[in-house]
């Protein structure tokens, strides 16, 4: 266990600010301090509680903020099942909490780990160990974040922090030519359907851009499997069977 909290430590920087800003932005929307931790604590998963704040506080109907929670943690599914391997032989009971404490932080931590040091002992008990510190960290700091809000003068305009947040977690996200066409897509109908009640168009314009994302990805993928375009033969076309042998026959009389 004590090697997980080893291993997360240097990531421990990078929650409390993010923690503090999910914070400040339940106190934005007007959430209680037991009702910006009772969410901490029920959802743990930093993006996904920014972006239930952001559609809460833009008037969404619950079906809508829970689908826009789903989606942004539809990633915790192949986290779940990339671990799963190395975590089977635990009890169900541990595999539940594990799931629960799953984060990006514990997840690259172990992930890592597991994949340098395959027959790396009691895998769970170093999962757990990553992840803990974050949790306690990420309640820790929601606390302190609703408690310090109230003191943050108006003028600073820390209502900006909410989608500055979600552009850092976007830009290094984009990394090849279908998460930048996912981005655009989505980023474009979203604004485009921004007019629609109950703020569907978030919701349309997220689901728009994963779709495109899945096509994009599958299309590159069709496209390396064919191969590069063979070279390209001469502007006449293919020999003759007449010109090579008259090629032929000229570099035997040579």
């Amino acid at each position: 266990m004590l090697a997980g909290v080893r291993a997360i430590l240097p990531l421990m920087p990078g929650v409390v600010p993010f923690a503090l800003v999910s914070a400040y932005a339940c106190k934005e929307a007007g959430l209680s301090l037991a009702e910006a931790l009772g969410m901490s604590v029920l959802i743990f998963a930093g993006a996904a509680q920014m972006a239930f704040v952001a559609v809460f506080a833009a008037g969404a109907i619950a079906p809508v903020i829970l689908a826009t929670v789903v989606i942004i943690n539809m990633r915790m599914v192949m986290y779940s099942a990339s671990l799963a391997p190395h975590l089977s032989g635990a009890p169900w009971w541990a595999r539940a909490l594990m799931s629960y404490m799953l984060t990006d932080q514990a997840y690259a931590v172990s992930i890592t780990r597991f994949g340098e040091r395959p027959d790396q002992p009691h895998k769970g008990w170093f999962f757990l160990g990553a992840a803990l510190p974050l949790w306690v960290s990420w309640q820790l700091f929601t606390v302190v974040g609703m408690v310090l809000g109230a003191e943050i003068p108006p003028e600073w305009g820390l209502e900006f922090t909410v989608p500055l947040v979600f552009l850092v977690l976007l830009v290094p996200a984009v990394r090849d030519r279908p998460s930048a066409e996912a981005a655009l897509v989505g980023g474009g109908m979203a604004v485009m359907l921004a007019g629609l009640p109950f703020n569907l168009g978030l919701l349309i314009g997220a689901g728009s851009g994963i779709a495109w994302g899945v096509w994009a990805e599958d299309r590159n993928n069709r496209r390396r499997r064919r191969g590069p375009p063979e070279a390209a033969e001469g502007e006449d076309g293919p020999s003759s069977p007449s010109m090579e042998s008259h090629l032929r026959g000229q570099e035997t009389g040579a």
